[in-house]
């Protein structure tokens, strides 16, 4: 993890001595070069979840295939989900169904904000539909799994319908609007869903609102 971004790099392998893969780059390398060594692996492709800078930081350096969809390698199978939203090109992808790396779109807690239409669907149409059991490894800080997620995620309870959608007043940046929904987030400011008098929704980092 990257000491400021908290941006996540990984390393995936099928077996000790099998074929790797790493997953973004955009965090310290030499972590995962000494795991490399440990499990006598040698990564053959980097695969890029969007193109942030904090998450391609390390990328041409690596001097490895960029994949941007699915790949066979060894015994690794991944398949690459578009996910749209925080970019137009993102994608999670899904080693062997066990393990999803979700990038900027599904976090422990909380969801990316970008495009509040597309992130729903990306995350309630696409991650959610995955087996509960799957891992979930996130551009940032903490993994989870898709069950706790569907359990706890707030954003997900109140799309699920379990919790009501809030009332309370707040500002956006000096705009007046409803605060819809209320998360932690991983840099600790909080992440909140909020809907402005016109009726357009947003996902906003808490450090834009003001509560009334």
């Amino acid at each position: 993890m990257h000491p400021g971004w908290l941006s996540n790099a990984y390393l995936v392998a099928d077996e000790e001595g099998g074929a790797a893969v790493f997953v973004d780059s955009g965090a310290p390398m030499e972590p995962l070069f000494e795991a490399s060594e440990r499990w006598r692996v040698r990564p053959s492709h980097v695969l890029r979840t969007h193109a942030d800078p904090d998450h391609v930081e390390h990328e041409a350096e690596l001097g490895l295939p960029v994949v941007t969809g699915p790949i066979e390698v060894g015994g690794l199978r991944v398949e690459a989900l578009p996910t749209p939203g925080h970019k137009d090109d993102h994608l999670a992808f899904v080693t062997n169904g066990e393990a999803c790396f979700s990038g900027d779109v599904l976090f422990k807690d909380a969801v990316g904000g970008g495009d509040f239409e597309q992130i729903r669907r990306s995350v309630m149409d696409v991650l959610m539909r995955l087996p509960h059991e799957v891992r979930v490894y996130p551009g940032h800080t903490d993994e989870t799994t898709i069950g706790r997620e569907w359990e706890e995620n707030p954003f997900i309870r109140v799309w699920r319908g379990i919790d009501p959608e809030g009332t309370d007043p707040c500002r956006v940046s000096g705009q007046d609007a409803t605060l819809v929904v209320w998360s932690p987030d991983y840099d600790g400011k909080g992440k909140a869903w909020v809907r402005f008098p016109d009726g357009r929704d947003a996902i906003v980092g808490g450090s834009r609102i003001e509560r009334l």
